[in-house]
């Protein structure tokens, strides 16, 4: 089947198998490897991307279901080649080892500070009509939930975060997020 997608800012028209993942279309079908395959279940995050602004499992969505989507990596996040604020404050911070995880951890966060500027709460949010939680360590861990780091470098990771939160354009980066084109909130 045929799908047209904008990936990074750039858009792709390819043939898919309807069984294809997002995820292997992306790292098989367009060469886009900042997407990694970990668990393949949805189970470690490690393949977080934005779909139209919402971070999914790219794993757990079929290609064929992204027709017409706006898909960013986090390569896609740097704005002309400038590193986004979440890149920066992971490496300021330290909050990787391996990198494995790095690019999941990173588009997960930036749906999640766009989702808490939303006002969306989590399952730790103390007061559910104030609009945008704080995020706490508490809250930011638990937002964070569904992508692991094997190397544990969760330490830095939350700080990262937080530091990133602190600039206007660590969820402006994130266009059309969160709108409900495509369901509820992610995880």
């Amino acid at each position: 089947m045929e799908i047209a997608l904008t990936v990074d800012g750039a858009e792709k028209l390819l043939t898919v198998d309807v069984r294809t993942t997002l995820l292997d279309a992306l790292r098989e079908r367009l060469g886009n490897t900042s997407a990694k395959k970990g668990c393949d279940h949805g189970q470690c995050g490690a393949c977080t991307v934005l779909l139209d602004g919402r971070r999914v499992n790219s794993c757990l969505v079929l290609a064929v279901t992204a027709q017409g989507a706006q898909v960013i990596t986090s390569d896609g996040l740097a704005a002309g080649g400038e590193p986004h604020p979440l890149h920066r404050a992971f490496v300021e911070f330290d909050a990787f080892q391996c990198g494995y995880c790095t690019p999941g951890q990173i588009c997960s966060a930036a749906g999640m500070l766009a989702e808490a500027g939303a006002g969306w709460p989590s399952a730790v949010t103390d007061d559910l009509v104030a609009g945008m939680a704080d995020l706490t360590d508490e809250e930011i861990r638990e937002r964070m939930s569904g992508n692991l780091c094997r190397c544990a470098a969760y330490a830095n990771i939350v700080p990262a975060i937080r530091a990133a939160a602190r600039e206007p354009a660590a969820s402006a980066a994130n266009p059309g997020a969160p709108s409900g084109a495509r369901g509820g909130p992610c995880r």
